[in-house]
């Protein structure tokens, strides 16, 4: 029994290394360039992300399962929850990243980044309700080469769907277009 164990632990341990491998390092810092346009103005800013580490798999099945069974009313208390991961900023303004998840995504990866708190509402119609918009969303895709595109949502909520894993409503009527290079903290 002792040996089957020992096989165990050190199959584990192989794939802790390889998952390592291919995922980005941590601590990441990152000062990325975000521009957006709408049809009354066009804005251009530094954007500021820090991720200390990405989050445990089992608290994303569990802010996950949160939104698939109870929807937005269950998942926002479900990410409050979770210890902070990470930061993202925009000049003073600073939110605490909540949820950190990192995919492969081609010869790349995708990070998603989620804090629990608006950073930031752009547009929107004068009679569109800032409420219920209570996340900041950061969608990262990093190439090859070190390279970082993304989109950013200063404010917005999220459901579940059938088809993918969720659904974002922006508060902002025009995405923010992210863009820069990774490095070490």
């Amino acid at each position: 029994m002792t040996r089957v164990l020992l096989c165990l632990a050190a199959v584990a341990s192989l794939v802790v290394c390889l998952t390592a491998q291919k995922s980005g390092t941590y601590p990441l810092a990152l000062s990325l360039d975000a521009h957006v346009t709408t049809p009354t103005t066009s804005i251009v800013s530094k954007v500021a992300v820090r991720v200390d580490r990405l989050m445990e798999e089992n608290r994303r099945v569990r802010v996950a399962d949160a939104l698939k069974h109870g929807g937005y009313p269950n998942f926002l208390p479900a990410l409050r929850a979770l210890p902070r991961v990470g930061t993202i900023a925009v000049g003073a303004r600073t939110v605490d990243v909540k949820y950190a998840r990192e995919q492969p995504d081609g010869d790349g990866r995708r990070l998603v980044l989620v804090a629990d708190r608006p950073l930031f509402f752009l547009g929107g119609a004068e009679s569109k309700k800032r409420e219920g918009y209570e996340l900041t969303i950061v969608d990262l895709r990093f190439d090859a080469k070190g390279d970082v595109t993304g989109t950013m949502t200063g404010a917005a909520r999220v459901k579940p769907s059938p088809e993918s894993e969720v659904v974002v409503d922006d508060f902002a009527e025009a995405p923010v277009h992210l863009t820069g290079s990774a490095s070490r903290p």
